[in-house]
């Protein structure tokens, strides 16, 4: 082998990049990729993605690929001695390889501890425990998750604060949505799980029932059970989208009078931030991180109640100006990918270099 020093990346068993996490997997791999090269030059660091054989290539060939294996969760071996190992989701099983120095775990949420029957709450604290167990040093999204997981697992150790970015697509081509009126309706985008709280915006539509309310996401039984209950309902002015493309969720965005995000448990919360470079109103539940990431910029309901939720999004529409828009635009520019590849990397050599003053041998 070289004398480059290795920093392995796991995706896990990701196949696709549809949800939160394969968004976050994507976008940081992406520009990881893009500074491979650096690194390479500067640091002789070599950036290795482990994955699943569908997505190698995925990230370009100023990077390497290792195939992620089944007994890798059990025993992983590798032939490419690593300095740092990375795993990208507290979802992820499989190990870090065989002689690690310095392994990472991102922990992105503990939702399952809020939404879970006991039984899946005590297995998922397990895995949970289980990753902790292999992990010198975790990253989380937000200060809410670092505080939640210290609350929940005592975890004591060497730990960072790393925000997600969001995607700008206010300059990304538009496609309008088919028997959507623009400009006239609310929009919400999620998967639309109970965590997400859809049923405080029908409760919202029952409230208000002259104003159009479009709710997008994957496709899946948590939307097609929203669907049901919009439909027993007879809440004709609700519509509900599956499978959105980026240039119809670009569209939705820039057309919608505001967005609506009530999500109960949340690590971060893209799609509020997505929204705000478009200069919406955004409207949050005051509940785990969405007041610290949407901070002074976002408007925030503490009671779900229909006609409450109506007061509160009629009150701040009634006086949303230019000024406001451009202090959420200015507030969204905080949370780019760019920044927080960044950040991964700084955080990625400082533990090269402290191993190096702790003599340990990096290869």
């Amino acid at each position: 082998m070289s004398n480059r020093h290795h920093i392995g990346i796991s995706l896990g068993n990701l196949t696709e990049f549809r949800d939160g996490i394969g968004e976050f997997s994507y976008q940081l791999c992406s520009r990881l990729a893009k500074s491979a090269a650096r690194l390479r030059d500067e640091h002789q660091v070599e950036l290795w993605f482990h994955a699943k054989t569908c997505l190698h290539g995925a990230f370009g060939s100023q990077v390497k690929y290792l195939r992620t294996q089944s007994h890798h969760e059990f025993f992983h071996r590798q032939s490419s001695p690593f300095v740092v190992w990375h795993t990208l989701s507290q979802l992820n099983r499989y190990l870090p390889p065989l002689g690690t120095l310095h392994r990472i775990s991102t922990v992105h949420d503990l939702n399952f501890a809020y939404f879970k029957n006991r039984f899946s709450q005590w297995r998922d604290a397990r895995r949970l425990q289980r990753l902790l167990a292999r992990t010198d040093q975790l990253f989380t999204i937000s200060k809410f998750v670092h505080g939640d997981l210290q609350a929940r697992t005592g975890w004591l150790g060497p730990s960072l604060v790393i925000y997600n970015g969001a995607r700008d697509l206010s300059g990304s081509t538009q496609v309008p949505v088919d028997g959507v009126k623009p400009n006239e309706f609310l929009f919400h985008l999620s998967r639309m799980s109970r965590s997400k709280n859809v049923v405080s915006l029908l409760n919202l539509a029952r409230a208000w029932p002259d104003q159009a309310i479009v709710l997008a996401g994957p496709s899946g039984t948590d939307q097609e059970e929203v669907k049901r209950q919009v439909a027993t309902s007879g809440l004709k002015h609700v519509t509900v989208i599956a499978n959105i493309t980026d240039e119809q969720k670009a569209w939705l965005y820039a057309n919608c009078r505001a967005f609506l995000f009530p999500s109960l448990t949340e690590g971060f919360g893209l799609p509020p931030i997505e929204a705000m470079y478009f200069g919406k109103p955004v409207f949050l539940a005051a509940l785990t991180s969405l007041p610290e990431v949407g901070g002074d910029a976002a408007h925030y309901w503490t009671d779900f109640d229909g006609q409450a939720m109506r007061r509160t999004v009629e009150k701040a529409l009634a006086t949303w100006s230019a000024h406001e828009a451009d202090r959420a635009r200015r507030h969204a520019q905080q949370y780019t990918w760019d920044l927080c590849a960044e950040s991964h990397i700084d955080a990625y050599l400082k533990a090269l270099n402290t191993l190096r003053v702790n003599n340990h041998t990096v290869t």
